[in-house]
């Protein structure tokens, strides 16, 4: 009986430890992170802010459009300066994701 109550807590702490790779720090229990997407070479003043929103509830359904277009549109900007990408996620059972774009 000890082997397989042993035999299980390692798989679980083995699965715990390992996972996919992503291009984000992700964290298990709580992320809030604010990251860079991309920078183009307009350079000049940013006047303009636009954001675009998506939600996740449970990691189950995921609702939204967080498009660089649409932040475009949101902000009235038709050349794009750089971009930036946030992310908060609790437990996965309620996470927001948000785009926002900065230009002329």
């Amino acid at each position: 009986m000890k082997r397989v109550i042993y035999g299980i807590l390692a798989l679980s702490v083995f699965l715990c430890l390992t996972g996919c790779a992503t291009n984000v720090p992700v964290g298990g229990l709580y992320t809030e992170l604010k990251l860079p997407v991309t920078v183009t070479s307009n350079a000049g003043k940013t006047l303009k802010v636009g954001t675009a929103k998506c939600t996740s509830i449970l990691s189950l359904i995921a609702t939204g459009d967080a498009s660089i277009e649409t932040a475009k549109k949101n902000g009235g900007i038709t050349k794009v300066h750089h971009v930036d990408w946030k992310a908060k996620n609790i437990l996965g059972i309620f996470g927001e994701y948000e785009v926002t774009v900065y230009g002329e």
